[in-house]
């Protein structure tokens, strides 16, 4: 696929796949998209794709299907029940960059592979600023050849794509990191209230946690208090960057894998737990770092709230 025009099918172009389709356009292929939102649609025509009628509308014309939705069984549903894998040509490469289980990766991999294509899991990491920018990671699970095919696409609309192995490994590695950024949230967010109760000023503990041992993304670039990153939410009353509900969703997928899996986590499950209370109520249309507001006015769950596993919403990062 280098330096090779293509016409890439994008199903799902809402606040991440709307720019990722964008990006396609500026790099010269053709991009057929469709969205159930005829607004989004007309966004995606204004960027530069070509209007859809349907989804197997667009799998039958494309070279390369990539699906963006909020969640696994979406994915299943176009895949199989809504014809987009009967609608394409044998040999089609699917890429679907929606965060979703495991399993439900690894049966959409099964089901394309079985009507005679072939697939990746691609979830990303950047939010939507970095599906603006291009500066998307991709975690990519499926086989080399297809990863490889794939890369100059993802290099299109990101700056680093990593193949984490066979199928499914690509949302085991999302999960995984998702869980990191999570509890290291809460971390960051429970130490600066810790130092507002001690009188530090926000300034200071920022000074020396981001260049001492506690440094991290969710202090030095996404910064739960306004003033030490300018650029972070907490300076836009906690405009989203990266939804609460969105972190909500990932953390319940993964507490489902720890659950399915036997794992001893304790810190992700709770986690999980505090972050679909924040999303359930505060956090319903804030940045996940926005947290930190109720960490301080102590009106999370207590232990033992069921984390969500399938908040609708959009894809993270």
């Amino acid at each position: 696929m280098n330096g090779e025009t293509l016409t890439i099918g994008f199903v799902g172009l809402g606040h991440m796949g709307g720019p990722m389709a964008a990006n396609l356009v500026k790099a010269g292929h053709r991009v057929i998209g469709y969205d159930l939102m005829p607004d989004l649609l007309a966004a995606a025509a204004g960027a530069g794709a070509t209007a859809a009628g349907s989804a197997a509308e667009v799998a039958a014309a494309a070279d390369v299907v990539i699906t963006m939705l909020p969640a696994g069984r979406h994915v299943l549903a176009l895949y199989q029940d809504e014809g987009l894998l009967a609608a394409a040509r044998p040999g089609t490469l699917f890429i679907d960059c929606s965060t979703i289980d495991v399993a439900d990766a690894r049966t959409a991999h099964e089901a394309a592979v079985a009507a005679g294509m072939r697939a990746l899991d691609a979830p990303v990491s950047g939010g939507v600023v970095g599906a603006e920018a291009a500066t998307l990671t991709f975690m990519v699970g499926g086989a080399e050849t297809e990863f490889t095919e794939a890369e100059p696409l993802l290099a299109a609309m990101g700056k680093k794509a990593v193949h984490c192995g066979g199928r499914g490994a690509g949302q085991a590695a999302k999960i995984c990191n998702n869980m990191i950024l999570g509890i290291s949230m809460i971390a960051v967010s429970e130490a600066f209230v810790l130092g507002e109760s001690l009188g530090l000023s926000h300034q200071a503990l920022f000074d020396v946690a981001s260049t001492a041992s506690g440094q991290c993304w969710a202090l030095t670039v996404n910064c739960p208090v306004p003033g030490p990153v300018p650029t972070s939410p907490a300076n836009r009353d906690y405009l989203p960057g990266f939804a609460a509900p969105l972190m909500a969703k990932d953390l319940g997928l993964a507490a489902n894998a720890v659950r399915a899996g036997g794992v001893r986590a304790e810190l992700g499950l709770r986690a999980a737990e505090l972050y679909t209370a924040y999303a359930a109520g505060n956090g319903a249309n804030e940045d996940f770092s926005g947290i930190l507001r109720t960490l301080r006015d102590g009106v999370l769950c207590e232990p033992g709230a069921e984390p969500r596993s399938d908040t609708k919403g959009g894809t993270p990062a």
